[in-house]
């Protein structure tokens, strides 16, 4: 069993022993001290009721972790909005939709079906911060209950957010359905069995876009390994070239997460999704810049040239940004240190590595339907094959590998070493250890979902970023 808390939410496998997995004592506890610290953050006059939104992924143990959640929330005086199967983006949407003063997501994103967790939301839909997710750990273990009376229970009713979502995205105005229509693409959707495939085919249908189903039921069952992969996505590349698509398209349970598939059956790689949105969005206040004589800053407005992802993202966004005369900012691995980067520099457009796409115009948060409303736009516009587009970008290989954390194991002493040993290179501890060497990086960090160290490695071949994420591998295995 296992229980993790962090910036990334109350995540673990369900069952055992409270305080060691994400049992029902472990569920009520974070809910109730996230309707304690929401109070704080949100003062009302007395009599004025709170209002929250949940929504839940397609996993196994959701009816039940909802069910928990919900009644928590009653319990403590909150009227419920329950969005049901919903996609992150939605319930973040849905916050601002019913303007209430908060959101729950019932999701472990990209874990297997084992797990699941509250992903917790402000009155904005947008992820709480280290320390306001601090703040509702600590109280959690105080346990100092104090429950609503009868006559002060909460409320609940059921509401899709579904349409209002997709009206969202197609109503952006660097979506162009008009000329994805006339494209006539074909496209296979790998949805893994969970909430993508009750939204995403609405979207493509919106679009104009024949979608060919994979793994679309919503049963939780998940078909392979839900983060989306090159190696848990033989499936789809097979029903691409089988089907004589334009491109696949994966998502991971909860919809945040976009990966996508050329028409050859071949990885565009999950690093390109964002690469690619950025490079359309950019490529708009440039070519608009040029035709009407005005500043790149002017037509950029309210935003600016600017893009961040996190560490462990591909330097392809930073050669495309700064191809269009843009800047690029890091930020620490999690949406919400990737958020307050982009807020701070006024970025056009950020997000992670792992296919994370967040358009600021549409709201702060990951989102796979935006990014692929934009990226099919972008195609429509260039004309070509997907894999003619993919090589259009700077040629970098991502390696992800990952090493098993038991108990025993230091991993700030060791993290503390490889920096040392380093030293003589260009160094960033933000968040890990991020070695940049001239033609190649390499970035190790203990995973905020999992108990693991990730070991993300970049170059300019596979070989090498393969190689690259071995040696770190062995220099850890030495000093362990």
């Amino acid at each position: 069993m296992t229980l993790i808390k962090s910036i990334s939410g109350i995540r673990g496998t369900i069952g055992g022993a409270p305080g060691e997995g994400l049992s029902p004592l472990d569920i009520v506890k974070f809910t109730y001290a996230y309707c304690e610290k929401m109070r704080e953050r949100r003062p009302k006059a007395e009599g004025e009721r709170y209002k929250v939104v949940v929504g839940k992924d397609a996993r196994l143990s959701g009816d039940m972790v909802e069910q928990l959640v919900c009644g928590t929330l009653i319990a403590c005086g909150v009227d419920v909005v329950k969005a049901g199967f919903a996609s992150t983006p939605t319930t973040e949407m849905a916050v601002v939709f019913e303007e209430a003063d908060g959101g729950i997501i019932l999701t472990a994103s990209h874990n297997p079906k084992q797990w699941n967790a509250l992903k917790l939301l402000n009155e904005k839909g947008e992820f709480l911060n280290a320390a306001e997710g601090a703040a509702i750990l600590e109280c959690a273990e105080q346990e100092n209950f104090n429950f609503a009376d009868v006559d002060s229970l909460g409320d609940i009713e059921e509401k899709d957010f579904t349409d209002q979502h997709l009206d969202a995205v197609l109503a952006l105005e660097a979506v162009d359905v008009e000329a994805v229509r006339k494209a006539g693409f074909k496209v296979a959707l790998d949805a893994v069995n969970s909430v993508g495939g009750i939204i995403m085919p609405r979207l493509l249908e919106r679009m104009g876009v024949e979608c060919i189903c994979v793994n679309c039921e919503p049963t939780g069952e998940f078909a392979h390994n839900p983060e989306p992969l090159p190696a848990n996505l033989q499936e789809l590349c097979q029903a691409v070239v089988d089907n004589k698509a334009h491109l696949g398209i994966s998502v991971d349970p909860d919809v945040d997460r976009l990966a996508l598939i050329c028409e050859d059956g071949n990885p565009f790689g999950e690093e390109y999704t964002l690469v690619s949105v950025a490079d359309y969005l950019l490529s708009r206040v440039y070519n608009e810049a040029l035709e009407t004589g005005k500043s790149m800053e002017e037509v950029a407005a309210p935003y600016v040239m600017t893009t961040s992802s996190n560490l462990s993202s591909s330097r392809a966004l930073r050669d495309v940004t700064e191809q269009y005369g843009g800047e690029y900012h890091a930020a620490a691995v999690g949406e919400v240190n990737v958020v307050t980067k982009m807020k701070a520099t006024n970025a056009i457009i950020g997000g992670e590595g792992n296919g994370g796409v967040i358009y600021p115009e549409s709201h702060y948060g990951r989102d796979a339907l935006v990014g692929i409303a934009l990226f099919l736009s972008h195609l429509a516009h260039k004309s070509m094959k997907v894999s003619e587009l993919r090589k259009t970008y700077p040629a970098y290989f991502i390696s992800k590998q990952k090493i098993e954390l038991s108990p025993a194991i230091d991993v700030d002493a060791i993290l503390k070493q490889v920096e040392e040993k380093f030293a003589s290179e260009k160094v960033n501890t933000i968040d890990g250890v991020k070695i940049d060497f001239p033609e190649k990086w390499v970035h190790l960090r203990k995973s905020n979902t999992e108990p693991i160290i990730r070991i993300y490695s970049e170059a300019k071949s596979m070989e090498e970023a393969d190689e690259l994420g071995q040696e770190i591998i062995n220099i850890i295995e030495s000093l362990g």
